[in-house]
């Protein structure tokens, strides 16, 4: 299976449970650009899935992609699987890049996760393909509002984010070149530098 869309996928009762599930464990966080709830991010992931084709079982990780990573670590991987089963929460382990409190450091997190998505399914790269997306849209428009200081929410600043999104896009350009929702992103990526250089230049 590729990540081009093939089917509109049935949703049932289980994608409303997720729902319900992801909102009460991160009802209380937001993102990191400001005082958005952090529900806008899974709903936003989701349906990028959704619009690209995934099927529920893909849907459902969506919502719950940074469950394991930022709202209980393996006690609420259980959930997962007791709640969505055995496929979601493969997907979702896809997507997490630490399950433990303190998190490894950075940089070596996301070494790890990188070289894991050499070898991802198409459910787990469907997802994480939504979710950096949608990452990155959004870095791009504050870096559109605020600039350079935008770099500086993220651990690895500037630079380190620019490697870790360019790491990503060169394997998913290569195993998923004809997705629109890589070339989107390989899009939004490039755009990074220069909207900082347009928004100096307004200043």
């Amino acid at each position: 299976m590729d990540l081009n869309v093939t089917e509109t996928p049935k949703l049932t009762d289980r994608f409303e449970q997720a729902l319900v599930y992801a909102h009460k464990l991160h009802h209380k966080q937001t993102r990191k650009s400001g005082n958005i709830p952090y529900i806008s991010h899974l709903l936003s992931v989701a349906a990028l899935v959704i619009e690209n084709g995934g099927d529920e079982d893909e849907a459902i990780a969506a919502l719950l992609h940074d469950a394991v990573e930022d709202q209980g670590g393996k006690a609420t991987r259980e959930v997962i699987l007791s709640m969505f089963g055995q496929r979601v929460t493969e997907i979702v382990d896809g997507c997490t890049d630490a399950d433990t409190i303190p998190k490894p450091p950075w940089q070596e997190r996301k070494e790890q996760f990188i070289e894991r998505m050499h070898h991802a399914s198409s459910s787990v790269r469907r997802v994480v393909l939504a979710d950096k997306l949608h990452n990155a849209r959004s870095i791009l428009r504050d870096l559109f509002m605020y600039g350079e200081v935008t770099w500086d929410k993220f651990k690895g600043g500037k630079s380190g984010s620019l490697w870790y999104y360019r790491s990503l896009l060169e394997i998913f350009l290569e195993t998923d070149a004809d997705s629109w929702l890589v070339q989107e992103l390989n899009r939004v990526v490039n755009e990074f530098e220069s909207v900082t250089k347009e928004t100096k230049a307004n200043s």
